[in-house]
């Protein structure tokens, strides 16, 4: 297969099929505007996440609080655009999965991190199993 064909398949066809299905958009409408105001939490509290992140005990907490709040962000947006879904609802999963591990289960943070994240993880996973399953 080639790039253009991955890229069809990952991407083109995905986003036409999602804008398209309007409940989709609107799933993805609600979960891109909370990942956006839980990015710019991670900046304009930025000194209390960055003692979260460290508690957490993850690697390079400066550098992974500011990475995941531009994840959050762009993310976000992006879903709100209904593009690139496939993409960035796999990397946003992966940023849920990870906040369920070692925030919630791993530090035992009930809010958000085994309450929201664990919502926008399913919705993550039902927006991909939504626009993948019609492609």
């Amino acid at each position: 297969m080639t790039a253009r064909g991955v890229w069809q398949l990952v991407v083109s066809r995905p986003d036409a099929l999602m804008r398209r299905d309007r409940t989709a958009v609107n799933v993805a409408v609600a979960t891109g505007v909370i990942f956006i105001f839980a990015g710019l939490v991670k900046f304009v509290f930025h000194a209390w996440e960055l003692r979260a992140f460290r508690a957490f005990g993850l690697p390079w907490p400066s550098a992974l609080e500011v990475f995941a709040g531009v994840l959050e962000i762009a993310g976000g947006a992006l879903l709100i655009a209904s593009l690139l879904v496939v993409p960035v609802a796999l990397l946003l999963a992966a940023t849920m999965i990870v906040a369920i591990g070692a925030s919630g289960i791993g530090h035992g943070d009930v809010i958000p991190s085994l309450t929201l994240a664990p919502a926008l993880l399913l919705a993550l996973t039902w927006l991909l199993a939504r626009v993948l399953k019609r492609g």
